[in-house]
């Protein structure tokens, strides 16, 4: 059984989803990242950057549990661990890293700072919302036209590529995007959500999320906190 530390965010889901997809057993334990969980020393002790999600697997690859912090490393974990998204070929395992790097580096960045900027930031400022939604534009066009060219985000299969940059673009209004500027990637898109594993990933612990907008979320993701040595 493996033990999954995180939350209904696109991070966490991403390995709700790749978990689901992969039909291994897990049990979900909630960080609720706007009460400040994820500074709790016990979560502090697997994922030292004090980020969601995080994951203990007592069957690791040595017979010994092992735990791992970052949500594109537990992919990958995973998709060993299994054998499944990603590809057994060299040139496909690259082809699938370069554009799971894609969302680490972009993507998940970039996207999650126009959600603060537009949404979150307490002061709306006109540069940082300008800056940050016509990023969110061209790395949406990106993937428009590479979704023009291939069937999946990496190649002709489903990746974990797909399972890491769909559950940030869930989030698209919110990003200022307008799906009519980006048809190919809307049909990826509704693809993708349309797989059970997919829905059935993006369900946990949906219920329990709560809006980040009284001042002890806000303090606990944007202030202090953030920054006290531990």
């Amino acid at each position: 059984m493996i033990e999954v530390y995180s939350w209904a965010t696109p991070n966490g889901h991403k390995v709700h989803i790749m978990l689901e997809e992969c039909g291994l057993p897990y049990r979900v334990h909630p960080v609720d990242i706007g009460a400040g969980d994820q500074f709790k020393p016990e979560f502090l002790a697997i994922s030292p950057n004090n980020k969601i999600p995080a994951i203990v697997d007592p069957d690791g690859p040595d017979g010994e549990p092992i735990s791992l912090f970052e949500s594109g490393a537990i992919l990958l974990y995973l998709a060993a661990k299994t054998g499944r998204f990603l590809p057994p070929s060299v040139r496909g395992k690259y082809e699938v890293l370069q554009w799971l790097m894609f969302q680490m580096g972009g993507v998940g960045p970039m996207l999650g700072q126009a959600h603060h900027f537009r949404i979150y930031a307490p002061e709306k400022i006109p540069y940082a919302i300008e800056r940050y939604t016509n990023e969110a534009k061209r790395l949406y066009g990106v993937m428009n036209r590479r979704l023009g060219q291939s069937k999946y985000i990496a190649g002709p299969e489903y990746t974990i590529a797909d399972i890491a940059i769909f559950p940030w673009l869930r989030s698209w209004k919110n990003q200022g995007i307008d799906w009519n500027d980006h048809p190919h990637l809307k049909g990826w898109f509704d693809e993708i959500g349309g797989r059970p594993a997919v829905q059935r990933g993006v369900e946990v612990l949906a219920q329990q999320r709560k809006p980040l907008v009284d001042d002890r979320a806000r303090e606990a993701l944007f202030g202090a906190s953030q920054y006290r040595q531990r």
